[in-house]
């Protein structure tokens, strides 16, 4: 479906990836990760066609289609929700436009309306109108939306509508670039339960480390001009590259120790005829080495202790008959009553809508009920983060002085490396704010609030335009944090990392869990999806007399899961082969040490010793004889799955 040969690319002079290589069959669900700024979105830029490699080949085969959603921002236009939502194609979307223009113009030529409506018909007239209603119900639109223009519609929502308009084309291959950061939890699970049973290809960018393990089959990292592909999801993905790491290293460290050793010799004894000879071998030996590159550095890890705020009561806050409408209709909550206690992390959850937001900012004292009371407890300091939370920022500050505007005494060190952590790194931190992106500056005022933390924090999806590592490094403060801690979040590794208790929050009604987010499920019963059966994924189509589409899909599915089976018993013979050449690698440095302690006069001098080396060493010895013989079986049967016909 996609071939990637030998791509290179640089930006700005800073190379990105070389000789990337890449094969992504029908089925394949790869997740694309590494740093901001790696490339990946490049990436997704070569296969679209948008950039052309520097060097190389990108090639898709003949007749695939591609759906792109791009991680920020799409376009508005003049059409109304479900017009987007249908627009399969652009022949499609003219046709329909063009009849519906002269159905309502004055005085339409009716060859022209009978040549228009022909044409939409034949491209599928309104058959993807009932598959685009459940799309757009399971991701949070109301039905009263959908004849609503795009251009009334907040920039969430918006790309909402494109992911739609993507689910309802089923294109082929399809490249979403941070799909999750404009959805609630409960759209997020929606959306992830339909990707499970998407049949073509999926490349995904995403931050949320929950929805790359229930997707991705494979892991393509960049990291530092460099891209390696690893088999399962984003655990498996962790645990290979540290294995990796780990014998990159090692061997980097016995060529080092074994070129120095060489060069000492040629370095002491090139000058002496008796030795010249030999000296001149080890220096052709250093030369014919085929040499070993350097590991690249690991990126940074959070390992420093945040500041704490001071011990509040026990009861922190707490909302008492609270009454809160933003219009003259039905208020959103009457006669509220909620409470938070010293260090309690609480989770917000519900469908979209429900008011979990409003009941952050009620409790941050952002607005002010209309009925009721809000009441902090002793000692109580409430902190409050917004996605987009930029006014209390100077714009003609650095981003360095900006986060030095804190009344605790911090070193230049610690607070440059907390930046760092949050993607202010090098120069960065010396731009001024009012240059910053919303995103920026809304990772600005998230550091800020972790330098100097209040002992109530209220945090409204805090992970949006956090990588991978900033979401770690995130966790780290708030793992530490020793104060009460209520968020919203739609990233359910950071959920389940964090949350304590979890409130539901649903028409005006909060139900307690005092318990994390698994023991909510299992109380609900749920899997993590709303009650609301709206939001479950639409159910396979009958099998009765299949049209010719369905059959083709239902052979897709059915390669799909043949494709999957092989794969999952090729990782398994991976894995396999990969431990015994662990093992072996062990036995064989155990079996030198061995070798070459026998081999000292001193050995012997201990002769009990001398012989409990012995004994192992012809153990080891058998070991090793039998760990290479179940290789060579393990390898031979893997290459015999590589030359399997797919």
């Amino acid at each position: 479906m996609l071939t990637i040969s030998a791509v290179s690319k640089a930006y700005a002079g800073r190379p990105l990836f070389a000789d990337l290589s890449l094969q992504l069959d029908r089925g394949d669900r790869l997740g694309l990760v590494g740093p901001n700024g790696a490339g990946k979105s490049t990436l997704l830029s070569l296969i679209l066609g948008l950039a052309a490699p520097d060097t190389g080949r990108v090639a898709l085969q003949r007749g695939v289609t591609v759906g792109h959603l791009p991680q920020e921002t799409a376009p508005a236009g003049d059409a109304t929700v479900l017009d987007l939502a249908t627009a399969i194609s652009p022949e499609y979307t003219e046709a329909r436009d063009r009849w519906r223009a002269l159905e309502s113009a004055a005085d339409p030529d009716p060859a022209d309306v009978a040549l228009w409506h022909g044409r939409f018909e034949a491209l599928g007239g309104d058959a993807p109108v009932p598959r685009a209603l459940k799309i757009l119900k399971g991701l949070a639109f109301r039905e009263r939306d959908h004849a609503r223009p795009l251009a009334e519609l907040s920039g969430g929502w918006v790309m909402r509508a494109h992911l739609a308009r993507l689910l309802v084309q089923e294109p082929d291959l399809l490249l979403l670039d941070e799909p999750t950061n404009h959805l609630d939890l409960e759209a997020l699970l929606w959306f992830q339960a339909w990707l499970l049973n998407y049949p073509g290809a999926l490349v995904l960018i995403s931050h949320d480390r929950s929805f790359l393990n229930a997707l991705a089959t494979s892991i393509l990292e960049i990291r530092q001009g460099r891209a390696a592909r690893y088999r399962g999801d984003y655990d498996a993905y962790l645990r290979q590259r540290e294995a990796s790491d780990e014998q990159w290293m090692a061997a980097w460290k016995n060529q080092q120790r074994e070129i120095a050793r060489l060069q000492r010799f040629v370095d002491r004894f090139g000058a002496k005829n008796t030795k010249a000879t030999q000296a001149q071998s080890k220096r052709k030996q250093i030369e014919r080495l085929d040499v070993i590159e350097a590991p690249p550095g690991e990126e940074a890890t959070v390992d420093f202790q945040f500041p704490q705020p001071p011990r509040s009561g026990h009861r922190v806050v707490s909302l008492d008959r609270v009454r809160f409408r933003y219009h003259e209709a039905t208020p959103l909550y009457d006669a509220l009553d909620f409470q938070a206690e010293r260090g309690q992390r609480i989770v917000l959850v519900g469908p979209n809508g429900a008011g979990k937001s409003t009941l952050l900012k009620l409790l941050a004292g952002v607005i002010t009920p209309q009925a009721g009371e809000r009441r902090l407890g002793h000692h109580v300091k409430a902190g409050y983060y917004a996605q987009y939370r930029a006014e209390t920022l100077h714009p003609d500050f650095t981003v360095l002085e900006e986060a030095f505007t804190t009344p605790q005494r911090l070193t230049e060190t610690f607070v440059r490396t907390v930046l760092g952590a949050f993607l202010f790194r090098g120069d960065d931190v010396f731009k001024p704010v009012r240059v910053l992106s919303g995103g920026e500056k809304s990772r600005l005022a998230l550091v800020k609030l972790l330098l100097d933390p209040p002992n109530l924090l209220l945090m409204d999806e805090p992970t949006t335009h956090l990588d991978l590592a900033s979401v770690d490094a995130l966790l780290y403060a708030l793992t530490q944090f020793q104060g009460t801690l209520v968020f919203i979040s739609h990233d359910l590794y950071f959920i389940r990392s964090l949350a304590n208790h979890v409130v539901h929050v649903q028409n005006g009604r909060l139900t307690p869990f005092p318990g994390g987010y698994d023991y909510y499920e299992q109380k609900t019963a749920t899997a993590g999806l709303a009650a609301d059966a709206a939001l479950e994924p639409p159910p396979p189509a009958a099998p009765s007399a299949p049209s010719p589409a369905q059959r083709r899909r239902e052979e897709r599915r059915r390669a799909a899961e043949e494709r999957q089976e092989r794969s999952r018993l090729r990782r398994a013979a991976e894995a396999r082969v990969h431990a015994l050449e662990s093992a072996i690698a062990d036995m064989e440095r155990r079996q030198h040490e061995l070798t070459t302690a026998l081999q000292q006069p001193e050995t012997y001098d201990d002769p009990p010793r001398a012989a409990l080396l012995n004994q192992e060493l012809k153990a080891l010895t058998a070991q090793l004889a039998q760990h290479t013989a179940d290789w060579e079986s393990a390898a031979h049967a893997l290459v015999a799955m590589d030359a399997t016909p797919e």
